[in-house]
């Protein structure tokens, strides 16, 4: 049986590391901290946020709603007040599909 190597989650992520995943400024994601109540991320005694999975995910969402499929501000507020639960789902579905499609990938690249 080959070799299948375990994938890490971490408990908390930092800024840093958070603007990397979706490759925008910090300031940015500080913005839609205080735009979207969803988003709670800790704060350590020096006041750094640590982002959890759950922050991730939920970054995720709003970057589809908001840089994909177009919606403002408030219209991706309202969709995720709504539609929280479905939102979640949509999220879980693309996710395994970008997973899908880097394990294809990289079956053909190894052909």
């Amino acid at each position: 049986m080959p070799y299948k190597e375990r994938e890490i989650n971490k408990l908390y992520y930092t800024m840093g590391e958070v603007t990397e995943m979706f490759n925008v400024n910090a300031s940015q994601i500080r913005f839609y901290e205080r735009e979207f109540p969803i988003l709670q991320p800790k704060k350590n005694k020096k006041g750094n946020r640590l982002f959890t999975q759950d922050d991730i995910s939920n970054l995720k969402i709003i970057f589809n709603l908001v840089k994909d499929k177009g919606y403002t501000l408030q219209g991706a507020r309202d969709y995720l007040r709504t539609n929280k639960n479905e939102a979640r789902e949509n999220q879980r579905v693309v996710d395994s599909l970008e997973k899908l499609k880097g394990f294809l990938l990289e079956v053909r690249d190894s052909l």
